[in-house]
């Protein structure tokens, strides 16, 4: 499984290999079985994490019970309650194994000596970080301003691989809109007899 975490790295970052093996070295490996929860929201984060095989979901849970899914963390993604992380205050959201996973976690003050030690580390990460800020923006825009009809179109385009692991229940909490919404928008696009 360092193997997986090792080629993404050498793929995407320009570490050294002794670079990759100190970090590997930090990283804590961890078996989620299904529904398993890495944290909860009112916890706080205390960890960095990167899904080596699996699926994660971040979410909220409004008064009523009615979750809000943020986002999905499939393979080769990283994930961690960003607020939270950085100021060590509880969470707002909780992470769960949509589908049994491995992940690799590293403490804060572990990640942070790394980022000092390591400077393509810390410019991969900063890099990371502008990424998702990029993405929850186009997110943000999405959820705000598209009609549900194409807020499906923009998660079928960006995930089309999540499409088949994910429980209708799941994508429609992600996108905002109702199981029933969701079933019609499916149902009228396909191909009629």
């Amino acid at each position: 499984m360092m193997n997986a975490f090792n080629n993404y790295l050498q793929v995407n970052t320009r570490l050294k290999e002794e670079e990759i093996d100190t970090i590997i070295s930090f990283a804590v490996s961890r078996k989620l079985r299904k529904h398993e929860f890495l944290f909860h929201e009112g916890d706080i984060c205390r960890h960095k994490y990167f899904v080596i095989s699996g699926l994660l979901r971040s979410f909220s849970t409004g008064s009523d019970g009615t979750e809000h899914i943020i986002k999905f963390s499939p393979e080769n993604s990283w994930t961690l309650d960003k607020e939270s992380y950085d100021l060590q205050i509880a969470a707002h959201t909780s992470i769960s194994a949509v589908e049994a996973s491995h992940i690799l976690s590293w403490s804060k003050a572990d990640f942070e000596r790394l980022n000092k030690e390591i400077p393509a580390l810390n410019e991969f990460t900063t890099q990371l970080t502008a990424d998702n800020i990029y993405n929850s923006s186009q997110r943000l825009v999405t959820t705000l301003s598209a009609t549900p009809e194409e807020k499906y179109l923009d998660f079928v385009k960006n995930y089309p691989a999540l499409l088949q692991r994910l429980p209708l229940k799941m994508i429609a909490a992600y996108l905002g809109v109702s199981l029933r919404t969701l079933d019609r928008i499916r149902h009228a696009q396909l191909p009629q007899s």
